[in-house]
């Protein structure tokens, strides 16, 4: 399966916090058995030679995060609605990739990326980079997917 142009994410999320943060991951997962093994099958891989293999190995091809208190404008941060579905348009911008046969695709949907990505207090404060121990709190993220809230992920394919 080909796919080439602009990947992007439509959730339909809430928090219990004020703010939050939704990562999207695409992933290309090869087929455990994607490369024949150099090892006998009585006596297994020697250290670290499976970890060498493409078996199993999860290849990223696209990835973003996304912050709620932007969701708005990028100009005036917003704190978001707690417990209220709205709607997140990630875009995960433009990608050329083929899926090999055998291979699937992974969608990965996770609320912090720390450390690549700074901690989201999942309260809205006017600066993140200011926050202090007491802003930050603990919240439950949903992603709904429901005739009425379809999160999905368009990939435009190539016939």
């Amino acid at each position: 399966m080909t796919n080439t142009g602009p990947l992007a994410a439509i959730l339909f999320a809430s928090t219990s916090g004020t703010d939050s943060d939704f990562v999207v991951k695409v992933i290309d997962v090869y087929p455990e058995k994607a490369q024949k093994n150099s090892w006998s099958p009585d006596e297994g891989p020697n250290p670290g030679q499976y970890a060498q293999s493409l078996n199993g190995y999860q290849l990223p091809i696209a990835m973003e995060v996304r912050r709620g208190r932007y969701l708005a404008s990028f100009e005036k941060p917003q704190p978001l609605m707690s417990n209220k579905p709205t709607k997140w348009d990630i875009s995960l911008r433009d990608h050329d990739h083929v899926f090999l046969k055998g291979h699937r695709i992974m969608v990965q949907i996770q609320s912090t990326w720390f450390p690549l990505i700074d901690r989201n207090p999942q309260t809205f404060v006017p600066s993140i980079y200011k926050a202090v121990a007491s802003d930050y709190a603990p919240a439950m993220q949903r992603v709904y997917c429901s005739p009425s809230l379809p999160s999905n992920i368009e990939l435009p394919i190539v016939k």
